[in-house]
């Protein structure tokens, strides 16, 4: 097998639809070398180019091109490939967009497909927003899944997506194995289930090449609702861990009536929360030591409105999202014990997202929040891409 050019003797990836590069810094983490990293938008490319100019690790030699991925040449691509990854433009599917799915032009489901056909790699790994599962989509859903599964089934010029599906259905039914294909599972992970500091609903997409014959499934939840509720309310662990007095401590009344309906214990450890993940850094607002952060700087225009409230400090944030109409419609914002709000600065989303404190992020405070609601969490990516390696190591040669 050919190793990797960057790194000799680590497996090689493939990275599509970059972003700000959270999944591809995960699947970094978890060992794989990326031999190119596909990115069209220039301030998600000028924030990764940054963080190569002071040297940032995982990201410092990472083959970056700025571009279109229609026009990448995959097959230009020497050698066999470990992993493709990436995250399609969501745009397509979001609730928060114009819900137009497989009609608009932003969806870029078809060029991951042509990605996998072209490089034929081990395994791989896309993630996409949950609106994708909704029930006005699972006809496309499925057309998705069908597609990654028999990728040399391809369209043709003349077919409708739907007359391609009932094809590939077709084929499906007849139980062949010939050509590439990949077994694929799919599922709707909740980032806060894993540890990450928000409530962050997304589907991933994970296949192997059948010839591997891997046996995979989904990592199990290590953090619950319910264990953070008995520390918080049972044990008091919480509390004590952040030093916070009795009279201090604010929750919503409905959380102690869930917590008093627990009998034991729970096994998972307790979601991070907020203040789990920014509790030490300086107040923006007033604290003049808070500049001594990367991206750390006090956004205001921050207001409170029906649907939009922002994130208390002792649960998990809310999802932060990129927004359809400007900066997340008035979402990504702290709600403080007193009821006041302010927009959560650049750092503390980054926190959020579980990117390390020495990532830089590049443009304005508007496109910044774009970029991290655009991304997926570090930490979840490296949580999924460490258990794919797991089950691919055995079988590299």
């Amino acid at each position: 097998m050919k190793q990797s050019q960057t790194h000799p003797g680590l497996p090689r990836s493939v990275e599509l639809f970059a972003g700000a590069g959270g999944l591809a810094m995960g699947i970094s983490q978890a060992g794989f070398a990326p031999e190119a990293v596909v990115e069209w938008d220039r301030f998600c490319c000028d924030t990764i180019r940054e963080n190569q100019t002071h040297g940032l690790r995982y990201v410092s030699d990472w083959p970056l091109t700025e571009g279109d991925v229609c026009e990448f040449r995959f097959r230009d691509l020497a050698g066999t490939f470990d992993l493709v990854s990436g995250g399609p433009p969501c745009q397509p599917f979001s609730i928060g967009g114009k819900h137009r799915g497989h009609m608009d032009e932003r969806d870029m489901w078809p060029q991951a497909v042509r990605a996998v056909r072209e490089l034929s790699p081990r395994a791989f790994i896309f993630e996409n927003v949950k609106g994708l599962t909704r029930s006005a989509f699972s006809s496309y859903f499925e057309y998705i899944r069908h597609q990654l599964t028999y990728p040399e089934q391809t369209k043709r010029p003349t077919e409708r997506w739907h007359e391609h599906l009932a094809r590939l259905e077709r084929h499906h039914t007849q139980g062949r194995s010939r050509g590439l294909n990949y077994r694929l599972v799919t599922r709707v992970l909740n980032a806060a289930d894993y540890g990450v500091p928000q409530k962050r609903e997304r589907v991933f997409f994970v296949g192997f090449r059948s010839d591997l014959n891997v046996e995979w499934s989904f990592p199990e939840p290590t953090h619950s609702s319910d264990a953070l509720l008995w520390s918080q309310h049972r044990t008091a662990e919480y509390w004590t861990r952040h030093e916070i007095r009795k009279r201090d401590r604010v929750l919503p009344p409905k959380s102690a009536a869930r917590a008093e309906r627990l009998r034991e214990q729970p096994a998972l450890m307790p979601w991070a929360t907020v203040r789990d993940a920014i509790c030490d850094l300086p107040d923006p607002e007033h604290q003049k030591s808070a500049s001594k952060f990367l991206n750390h700087k006090f956004q205001a225009g921050a207001r409170s409105y029906a649907g939009h409230t922002g994130s208390g400090l002792e649960e998990p944030a809310k999802t932060l999202k990129a927004g359809d109409h400007g900066v997340p419609g008035g979402e990504n914002m702290l709600l403080r014990a007193d009821g006041t709000v302010r927009y959560f600065t650049v750092r503390e989303s980054a926190r959020l997202q579980t990117f390390p404190d020495d990532f830089r992020f590049h443009g304005s405070w508007s496109e910044t929040m774009r970029q991290l609601g655009n991304a997926v969490p570090v930490k979840l990516a490296h949580l999924v891409a460490s258990n794919v390696w797991r089950h691919l190591e055995p079988s590299r040669v």
